[in-house]
């Protein structure tokens, strides 16, 4: 596994960096990348954790929870 992935979300790309026991979670804007948020892997949960491990995108719980930072930076106006 390499240590960045991609997750496509609502047509959009976001990259996925484990981090500690968490991940980063980022976004490829003109040609650079640009970090949106660090997640603390207490806020994951065990099936979560599992797929950031395995680098397994599709895992439903991985997705939720890089959506909800998706979301909040949306909310945020970033």
């Amino acid at each position: 596994m390499t240590d960045e992935m991609t997750i496509n979300l609502d047509g959009d790309s976001y990259v996925v960096s484990p981090e500690g026991e968490g991940f980063k979670v980022g976004r490829h804007v003109g040609g650079e990348l640009t970090w949106l948020e660090t997640v603390d892997g207490s806020l994951l949960d065990d099936q979560a954790r599992t797929a950031l491990a395995n680098g397994d995108t599709s895992d439903a719980s991985l997705v939720q929870a890089v959506r909800g930072v998706v979301q909040a930076e949306v909310e945020r106006g970033a």
